[in-house]
């Protein structure tokens, strides 16, 4: 009987030590719900753990690249115009951040200005708002005025139909300012 019991304090003792040891990997302890959940509450209220998970983000290509089309689905939904009025200086920062991302990766910026070509050109009222914001951006900082117009300047070069399609309305706006001009002047007499 003794042997018995000491059999099974030792198996019990045994069990509870290997239980105590037993470790869960990242994806098993994530594959349940609510713990998941909790991680995520956790880290989306602590702006440190954010900013954290963020730059892990980032430093991947796979999820930077989810993170981009999150991004553009936001702003084509224009949830992402709402967030911007609500926090000017997030706007600011997602802008300059958008912006480095764009002169450090020229794929995503092909990508980037395609996908919002695209979209302006199905969405004359998106298109008008841009470049109304446009030019308040460059009128409020002629350094990047003079970047844009250098890119464009280049790409026009480097495209002569496009060149050739500016020029013409570059034309049809001046005879256009032209004729107004001639209507005030007649106007005033």
């Amino acid at each position: 009987m003794k042997n018995v019991f000491r059999v099974s304090i030792v198996a019990l003792l045994s069990l509870l030590t290997i239980s105590c040891g037993t470790t869960q990997t990242a994806s098993e302890a994530l594959a349940e719900n609510e713990f998941r959940n909790d991680v995520y509450k956790e880290i989306v209220n602590d702006q440190t753990k954010f900013m954290e998970f963020m730059n892990v983000a980032h430093a991947s290509k796979e999820a930077d690249s989810w993170l981009m089309k999150d991004h553009m689905q936001m702003m084509e939904s224009g949830k992402m115009m709402e967030v911007m009025k609500a926090n000017p200086e997030m706007d600011k920062k997602m802008k300059k951040m958008m912006q480095e991302k764009m002169e450090n990766d020229p794929e995503m910026q092909k990508k980037m200005m395609d996908k919002m070509k695209d979209k302006m050109m199905a969405d004359p009222a998106m298109k008008e708002a841009m470049m109304q914001n446009m030019h308040a951006e460059m009128k409020a900082n002629p350094q990047m005025a003079e970047g844009m117009m250098d890119k464009m300047i280049n790409f026009l070069h480097e495209n002569p139909e496009m060149m050739d399609k500016m020029q013409t309305k570059m034309k049809a706006h001046q005879a256009e300012m032209e004729k107004q001009q001639k209507g005030n002047k007649k106007k005033k007499q």
